[in-house]
């Protein structure tokens, strides 16, 4: 029953959290957009009312016209949209999901005894400590006279980051390494809403009400603040699906396979950021970012390709030893992987991948292959397999397996 529970509190948690990300993510998206295409006023009387920007648009059916004040219209609206509530959304879900999968199952998705021999309560204490010190550092950095400097700052936080990536990789599982980096990185995002987007609108919307100047200072911090959060958007993007690729956390340098596919989805916002304001460059935009970004992806797509082993290291499974691979699979995975579950924590077999006969063994190869190359499988290897094993099953394969 309690297994069952959790499966509920899982779904509706990830879908919460997609719904929330959707939401802030798109908001996040337009109004860059709309930022970057805002046009000086063509009415004089708008620019003389304080417009500095304004921007045409059809959708649905109307026309909208949206228009960017230098500092604020002379009277306030009595209605005042704010853009907050996606973002803390989006935090407290993921902050939900992140107790209830990678903390409150942290001995299945967080630790991994062949990275590091950790207890159950050390995960946790680490965990929480990189999703509160990453902050601490970037906050730290950003309100440094190196936050003055937008590429120094880059820099640093793009060696820092790295650093971090490694970290995670070296105490936890791969999986749970590659979460922990996203969470961090959604902590970031929402710390700046919270501590530096808002209160500085929050000022400027005091300013004008007590009719004296706002303090500019805020809204300079609240732009970067912002800048950061859509670089970061398309990593955390991809550490929300990266639990259904452990081609990518399964790796053994899977610390630099992060980063890499990272910084590509930064260079490929970098390049969709700069193509906002082609109209300031007579419509031409630099393809190389993105160029630079596919080329990324494509170098780790190629590193990450399966290979023989040629000399079939770990030994070359006998003819006729179908049997011995059937006793494998029913020990180390069959527990999650059958019709009736008999693992803690399993309703159901995981994608709905059953390995509890002969025949589906045989109809699932590649992806055991997979599985096991990457080693991703046995989740958390509660299920103790070998080493010896693991080389046995994939030798096996590799010879056709053979039954």
């Amino acid at each position: 029953m309690t297994a069952y529970v959790l499966d509920w509190l899982s779904l509706l948690g990830r879908w919460l959290h997609l719904v929330a990300g959707i939401a802030w993510i798109g908001s996040s998206f337009y109004f860059i957009w709309l930022d970057n295409h805002l046009l000086p006023p063509a009415d004089p009387v708008l620019a003389k009312s304080g417009v500095a920007g304004e921007l045409w648009a059809v959708h649905g059916g109307g026309f909208y016209q949206a228009l960017k004040y230098r500092v604020a219209p002379a009277t306030l609206p009595r209605s005042l949209h704010w853009f907050y509530w996606e973002a803390y959304t989006t935090f407290l879900s993921g902050l939900f999901l992140l107790g209830l999968l990678y903390y409150g199952q942290a001995e299945l998705y967080l630790i991994d005894r062949s990275v590091a021999a950790l207890s159950k309560p050390a995960a946790i204490a680490i965990g929480a400590a990189f999703l509160a010190g990453g902050w601490i550092v970037y906050d730290g950095l950003c309100r440094s006279p190196l936050g003055r400097d937008s590429r120094a700052l880059g820099a640093v936080l793009a060696v820092l980051l790295s650093t971090a990536a490694w970290g995670l990789c070296r105490l936890f599982s791969g999986r749970g390494a590659y979460m922990e980096f996203g969470a961090m990185l959604g902590t970031i995002m929402v710390a700046n809403v919270f501590f530096v987007i808002i209160p500085a609108q929050r000022g400027l919307v005091r300013a004008k009400e007590e009719d004296r100047e706002p303090d500019l200072r805020g809204a300079i911090a609240a732009k970067l603040r912002s800048t950061h959060n859509t670089y970061f958007t398309l990593p955390v993007l991809f550490v929300m699906i990266s639990p259904h690729y452990p081609i990518t956390y399964g790796a053994r340098e899977n610390w630099l396979v992060l980063i890499v596919i990272c910084a590509a989805g930064v260079l490929l916002r970098v390049y969709f950021v700069a193509r906002h304001k082609a109209h300031e460059r007579q419509g031409h935009t630099s393809p190389l970012p993105a160029a630079l970004g596919v080329l990324a992806l494509a170098g780790v797509a190629f590193a990450l390709m399966p290979r023989s082993s040629g000399n079939g290291a770990g030994g070359l499974a006998s003819a006729g030893s179908f049997v011995r691979i059937e006793a494998i699979v029913e020990r180390r995975c069959a527990g999650c992987h059958s019709a009736q579950p008999t693992l803690a924590g399993f309703t159901a077999a995981p994608n709905g991948v059953l390995l509890d006969t002969p025949e589906r063994i045989l109809a699932r190869t590649d992806q055991i292959r997979q599985q096991l190359a990457t080693r991703a499988m046995p989740v958390g290897n509660v299920t103790g397999i070998t080493e010896e094993e693991r080389a046995e099953m994939l030798a096996w394969i590799e010879r056709g397996a053979p039954h």
